[in-house]
């Protein structure tokens, strides 16, 4: 939906219509589904032509209502300048319980850009990198002691250990509990981050002599 038609005429109502799509669609994704805009509609008492207007595909749907969208920064007001470790844990804590918390909805998202989509599947969410957006902010204090490509190479390692791929992994392969997941994640962030500051940070190949 164009941001022009929220923006125009009666936009709180337009606002809480939306707002019902998408919590008809995340209520039915947590019960097992994978909602189409029609679905997404009769949940919410909407008429159909009404929903569509709102999000013309199930992709687009789906991606709003993805648990990690209207999120910035998972940093708290409070967070430490320079202290990169508590940083890096504070936000690794807090994506690591979000994805515990919409399991349901994340495991989606993993099908969905593992599968092939029709059209532009980079508007999936877990192809925007907000995650990777996140982890740079947490180590922005390391920009100057590490290269550009050095502290790239690091938040791409630390997400990969972090999100959706990696519990699905350790809870359905490796057979850990829930709460062990969640702690082996931190624990791999905190590794690669020491790893880091000893000396040893992930050089691209390119850029080794």
């Amino acid at each position: 939906m164009s941001s022009s038609y929220l923006a125009s005429g009666r936009t709180a109502q337009k606002q809480r219509t939306r707002e019902a799509l998408i919590t008809a669609a995340r209520q039915l994704v947590a019960a097992g589904a994978v909602p189409s805009v029609d679905a997404a509609a009769a949940a919410a008492g909407i008429a159909r032509a009404t929903a569509y207007r709102y999000f013309p595909s199930q992709l687009a749907l789906l991606s709003a209502a993805h648990p990690e969208t209207a999120m910035r920064s998972l940093l708290p007001d409070d967070a430490p300048a320079d202290n990169v470790a508590e940083r890096l844990d504070l936000v690794v804590t807090a994506f690591t319980q979000l994805i515990a918390d919409t399991e349901a909805q994340q495991r989606t998202m993993l099908r969905l850009s593992l599968e092939a989509v029709q059209g532009d599947s980079s508007e999936l969410p877990l192809r925007q990198g907000r995650a990777i957006k996140w982890i740079a902010e947490a180590l922005e204090p390391l920009r100057g002691q590490l290269s550009d490509a050095q502290l790239k190479r690091l938040v791409l390692a630390i997400r990969s250990a972090i999100g959706i791929e990696a519990r699905a992994w350790l809870t359905d392969v490796a057979g850990c509990s829930a709460q062990d997941a969640l702690d082996t994640m931190r624990w791999s962030a905190q590794a690669m981050l020491q790893a880091a500051a000893q000396g040893n940070p992930p050089t691209p190949r390119r850029d080794r002599n």
